[in-house]
Protein backbone atom coordinates (compact mmCIF):
# COMPACT_ATOMS: atom_id res chain seq x y z
CA UNK A 1 0.00 0.00 0.00
CA UNK A 2 2.64 2.20 1.00
CA UNK A 3 4.71 1.53 -2.58
CA UNK A 4 0.96 2.43 -3.91
CA UNK A 5 1.19 5.88 -2.58
CA UNK A 6 4.67 6.27 -3.22
CA UNK A 7 3.85 5.77 -6.87
CA UNK A 8 0.67 8.26 -7.10
CA UNK A 9 1.59 11.27 -5.06
CA UNK A 10 4.04 12.02 -8.09
CA UNK A 11 1.26 11.41 -10.37
CA UNK A 12 -1.54 13.52 -8.62
CA UNK A 13 1.17 16.85 -8.22
CA UNK A 14 1.56 16.20 -12.30
CA UNK A 15 -2.00 16.26 -12.52
CA UNK A 16 -2.64 19.09 -10.38
CA UNK A 17 0.18 21.00 -12.26
CA UNK A 18 -1.38 20.48 -15.64
CA UNK A 19 -4.78 22.26 -14.21
CA UNK A 20 -2.94 24.60 -12.68
CA UNK A 21 -0.77 25.81 -16.13
CA UNK A 22 -4.01 25.07 -18.10
CA UNK A 23 -6.53 27.56 -16.27
CA UNK A 24 -3.67 30.29 -15.68
CA UNK A 25 -2.94 30.00 -19.35
CA UNK A 26 -6.50 30.71 -20.37
CA UNK A 27 -7.03 33.04 -17.84
CA UNK A 28 -4.20 35.27 -19.20
CA UNK A 29 -5.17 34.67 -23.19
CA UNK A 30 -8.28 36.30 -21.63
CA UNK A 31 -6.53 38.99 -20.09
CA UNK A 32 -4.52 39.49 -23.19
CA UNK A 33 -7.53 39.46 -25.34
CA UNK A 34 -9.23 41.79 -23.34
CA UNK A 35 -6.00 44.14 -23.09
CA UNK A 36 -6.26 44.12 -27.30
CA UNK A 37 -9.66 44.80 -27.00
CA UNK A 38 -9.25 48.15 -24.86
CA UNK A 39 -5.73 49.13 -27.06
CA UNK A 40 -7.93 48.79 -30.30
CA UNK A 41 -11.02 50.76 -28.50
CA UNK A 42 -8.32 53.45 -27.11
CA UNK A 43 -7.36 53.40 -30.61
CA UNK A 44 -10.37 53.92 -32.33
CA UNK A 45 -11.24 56.74 -29.92
CA UNK A 46 -8.34 58.73 -30.54
CA UNK A 47 -7.87 58.28 -34.26
CA UNK A 48 -11.65 59.40 -35.41
CA UNK A 49 -12.09 62.96 -35.89
CA UNK A 50 -15.39 64.34 -34.86
CA UNK A 51 -18.56 64.81 -37.38
CA UNK A 52 -17.62 68.59 -39.14
CA UNK A 53 -19.72 71.20 -38.51
CA UNK A 54 -20.35 74.40 -40.64
CA UNK A 55 -20.56 77.94 -39.39
CA UNK A 56 -22.34 80.27 -41.32
CA UNK A 57 -20.02 83.49 -42.36
CA UNK A 58 -20.51 86.59 -44.67
CA UNK A 59 -18.70 87.91 -47.48
CA UNK A 60 -18.91 91.08 -49.54
CA UNK A 61 -18.06 90.66 -53.08
CA UNK A 62 -16.82 93.14 -55.56
CA UNK A 63 -17.27 93.20 -58.84
CA UNK A 64 -16.08 95.23 -61.54
CA UNK A 65 -14.01 95.98 -65.03
CA UNK A 66 -10.32 97.19 -65.25
CA UNK A 67 -7.84 98.56 -67.93
CA UNK A 68 -5.47 95.84 -67.42
CA UNK A 69 -6.28 93.03 -65.04
CA UNK A 70 -1.61 92.59 -65.08
CA UNK A 71 -1.31 96.18 -64.05
CA UNK A 72 -4.62 96.04 -61.64
CA UNK A 73 -3.18 93.06 -59.38
CA UNK A 74 -0.41 94.51 -57.89
CA UNK A 75 -2.41 97.10 -56.87
CA UNK A 76 -4.99 94.97 -55.35
CA UNK A 77 -2.57 92.90 -53.45
CA UNK A 78 -0.81 95.84 -52.47
CA UNK A 79 -3.66 97.08 -50.16
CA UNK A 80 -4.35 93.73 -48.69
CA UNK A 81 -3.45 95.16 -45.35
CA UNK A 82 -6.53 97.79 -45.33
CA UNK A 83 -8.98 94.99 -46.11
CA UNK A 84 -7.00 93.13 -43.44
CA UNK A 85 -7.30 95.83 -41.08
CA UNK A 86 -11.60 96.36 -41.75
CA UNK A 87 -12.00 92.32 -41.34
CA UNK A 88 -11.81 91.46 -44.47
CA UNK A 89 -9.92 87.98 -46.24
CA UNK A 90 -9.26 86.97 -49.71
CA UNK A 91 -11.83 84.05 -50.99
CA UNK A 92 -11.09 84.02 -54.65
CA UNK A 93 -10.28 86.24 -57.01
CA UNK A 94 -12.09 85.63 -60.75
CA UNK A 95 -12.01 86.57 -64.45
CA UNK A 96 -14.63 86.16 -66.10
CA UNK A 97 -14.64 84.20 -69.01
CA UNK A 98 -16.27 86.16 -71.86
CA UNK A 99 -14.13 89.07 -70.90
CA UNK A 100 -11.12 88.36 -68.82
CA UNK A 101 -10.74 92.47 -67.74
CA UNK A 102 -14.29 91.68 -65.73
CA UNK A 103 -13.29 90.99 -62.36
CA UNK A 104 -14.72 89.44 -59.31
CA UNK A 105 -13.10 89.57 -55.51
CA UNK A 106 -14.94 87.08 -53.18
CA UNK A 107 -13.63 88.55 -49.45
CA UNK A 108 -14.57 86.81 -46.14
CA UNK A 109 -15.42 89.37 -43.53
CA UNK A 110 -15.81 89.18 -39.57
CA UNK A 111 -17.85 93.03 -39.53
CA UNK A 112 -20.32 93.96 -41.52
CA UNK A 113 -20.15 97.37 -40.33
CA UNK A 114 -16.51 97.79 -41.20
CA UNK A 115 -16.97 95.96 -44.55
CA UNK A 116 -19.81 98.82 -45.38
CA UNK A 117 -17.42 101.66 -44.31
CA UNK A 118 -14.64 100.29 -45.97
CA UNK A 119 -16.62 100.00 -49.44
CA UNK A 120 -17.81 103.22 -49.06
CA UNK A 121 -14.84 104.73 -48.17
CA UNK A 122 -13.69 107.53 -50.84
CA UNK A 123 -9.97 105.97 -50.65
CA UNK A 124 -11.15 102.41 -51.84
CA UNK A 125 -12.44 104.35 -55.35
CA UNK A 126 -9.11 106.65 -55.34
CA UNK A 127 -7.18 103.01 -55.14
CA UNK A 128 -9.62 101.48 -57.83
CA UNK A 129 -9.05 104.43 -60.40
CA UNK A 130 -5.00 104.31 -60.05
CA UNK A 131 -5.76 100.39 -60.88
CA UNK A 132 -7.28 100.96 -63.66
CA UNK A 133 -11.14 100.13 -63.00
CA UNK A 134 -13.07 101.49 -65.52
CA UNK A 135 -16.52 100.85 -64.45
CA UNK A 136 -18.82 101.65 -61.30
CA UNK A 137 -18.11 99.03 -58.63
CA UNK A 138 -20.86 96.54 -57.59
CA UNK A 139 -20.11 95.51 -53.98
CA UNK A 140 -22.64 93.17 -52.33
CA UNK A 141 -22.95 91.50 -48.89
CA UNK A 142 -24.12 87.75 -48.62
CA UNK A 143 -24.73 85.42 -45.64
CA UNK A 144 -23.72 82.58 -46.69
CA UNK A 145 -25.65 79.13 -45.61
CA UNK A 146 -24.04 76.48 -46.93
CA UNK A 147 -20.58 75.85 -48.53
CA UNK A 148 -18.53 73.10 -49.90
CA UNK A 149 -14.90 73.26 -49.02
CA UNK A 150 -13.86 70.80 -51.22
CA UNK A 151 -14.42 72.61 -54.33
CA UNK A 152 -11.42 72.97 -56.29
CA UNK A 153 -12.49 73.92 -60.15
CA UNK A 154 -11.03 76.41 -62.01
CA UNK A 155 -14.20 77.87 -63.88
CA UNK A 156 -17.46 78.53 -61.81
CA UNK A 157 -21.01 80.19 -62.37
CA UNK A 158 -22.75 82.22 -60.27
CA UNK A 159 -26.58 82.86 -60.20
CA UNK A 160 -28.02 85.98 -58.57
CA UNK A 161 -31.89 85.97 -58.13
CA UNK A 162 -34.98 87.63 -55.88
CA UNK A 163 -37.41 85.38 -54.65
CA UNK A 164 -40.88 86.05 -53.59
CA UNK A 165 -40.15 83.52 -50.44
CA UNK A 166 -36.97 82.06 -49.30
CA UNK A 167 -38.51 78.85 -47.95
CA UNK A 168 -40.54 77.99 -50.72
CA UNK A 169 -38.18 78.48 -53.21
CA UNK A 170 -35.69 76.17 -51.07
CA UNK A 171 -37.89 73.24 -51.07
CA UNK A 172 -37.76 73.82 -54.43
CA UNK A 173 -34.02 74.02 -54.91
CA UNK A 174 -33.49 70.80 -52.99
CA UNK A 175 -36.26 69.01 -54.62
CA UNK A 176 -34.17 69.06 -57.77
CA UNK A 177 -31.02 67.47 -55.72
CA UNK A 178 -27.22 68.10 -55.97
CA UNK A 179 -27.06 64.84 -58.05
CA UNK A 180 -29.63 66.30 -60.78
CA UNK A 181 -26.86 69.49 -60.69
CA UNK A 182 -23.95 67.16 -61.44
CA UNK A 183 -25.88 65.62 -64.04
CA UNK A 184 -25.53 69.04 -65.62
CA UNK A 185 -21.91 69.64 -65.03
CA UNK A 186 -22.16 71.61 -62.18
CA UNK A 187 -20.97 71.32 -58.29
CA UNK A 188 -22.94 72.58 -55.24
CA UNK A 189 -20.18 75.12 -54.06
CA UNK A 190 -22.08 78.12 -51.99
CA UNK A 191 -25.36 78.93 -51.03
CA UNK A 192 -26.11 82.80 -49.89
CA UNK A 193 -28.49 84.99 -49.21
CA UNK A 194 -28.06 88.95 -49.52
CA UNK A 195 -27.39 90.44 -45.85
CA UNK A 196 -29.81 93.58 -46.44
CA UNK A 197 -32.30 91.61 -48.30
CA UNK A 198 -32.75 87.95 -47.18
CA UNK A 199 -34.83 86.99 -50.12
CA UNK A 200 -31.87 87.62 -52.69
CA UNK A 201 -30.77 84.24 -53.44
CA UNK A 202 -26.86 84.20 -54.56
CA UNK A 203 -25.54 80.36 -55.80
CA UNK A 204 -22.14 79.19 -56.66
CA UNK A 205 -21.30 76.40 -58.44
CA UNK A 206 -18.22 74.61 -59.69
CA UNK A 207 -18.18 74.11 -63.60
CA UNK A 208 -17.40 70.25 -64.04
CA UNK A 209 -18.45 70.60 -67.78
CA UNK A 210 -19.25 73.67 -69.49
CA UNK A 211 -20.96 73.02 -72.52
CA UNK A 212 -23.67 70.67 -70.35
CA UNK A 213 -23.36 73.75 -67.51
CA UNK A 214 -25.02 76.51 -70.18
CA UNK A 215 -26.96 74.45 -72.24
CA UNK A 216 -29.33 73.32 -68.31
CA UNK A 217 -28.97 77.08 -67.52
CA UNK A 218 -30.20 78.39 -70.09
CA UNK A 219 -32.88 75.84 -70.85
CA UNK A 220 -36.74 76.01 -70.54
CA UNK A 221 -37.03 73.20 -67.95
CA UNK A 222 -34.66 75.14 -65.94
CA UNK A 223 -36.66 78.25 -66.64
CA UNK A 224 -39.53 76.95 -65.10
CA UNK A 225 -38.16 75.45 -62.12
CA UNK A 226 -37.20 78.84 -61.70
CA UNK A 227 -41.02 79.89 -62.00
CA UNK A 228 -42.30 77.21 -59.84
CA UNK A 229 -39.83 78.33 -57.37
CA UNK A 230 -41.31 81.64 -57.28
CA UNK A 231 -38.16 83.66 -58.60
CA UNK A 232 -39.03 87.14 -59.59
CA UNK A 233 -37.59 88.61 -62.70
CA UNK A 234 -34.53 87.70 -64.50
CA UNK A 235 -31.66 86.32 -62.75
CA UNK A 236 -28.06 87.33 -63.11
CA UNK A 237 -25.39 84.75 -64.96
CA UNK A 238 -21.73 85.28 -64.60
CA UNK A 239 -19.31 82.89 -65.52
CA UNK A 240 -15.28 83.15 -64.32
CA UNK A 241 -12.32 81.34 -64.06
CA UNK A 242 -9.67 81.45 -61.07
CA UNK A 243 -7.51 84.54 -61.69
CA UNK A 244 -3.99 83.44 -61.56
Amino acid sequence: MKRVTRVLKPMLSLVLAAVFFSCNSGTEKKEEATKTEDTATTAATTTTPPPATFTPFDVAEISHVVKDYGKWRPVFDADSVNRKAAGMENIVVGRGIDNSNNILIALKIADVAKAKAFSSDPKLRELMGKAGVISKPDIELFHVIRFNPDSNEKQWVIITHKVKDFDAWLKVYDGEGTAQRASEGMTDVALARGIDDPNLVHIVFDITDMTKAKAAIMSDAKKKLMMSAGVEGAPKIEFYQTAE
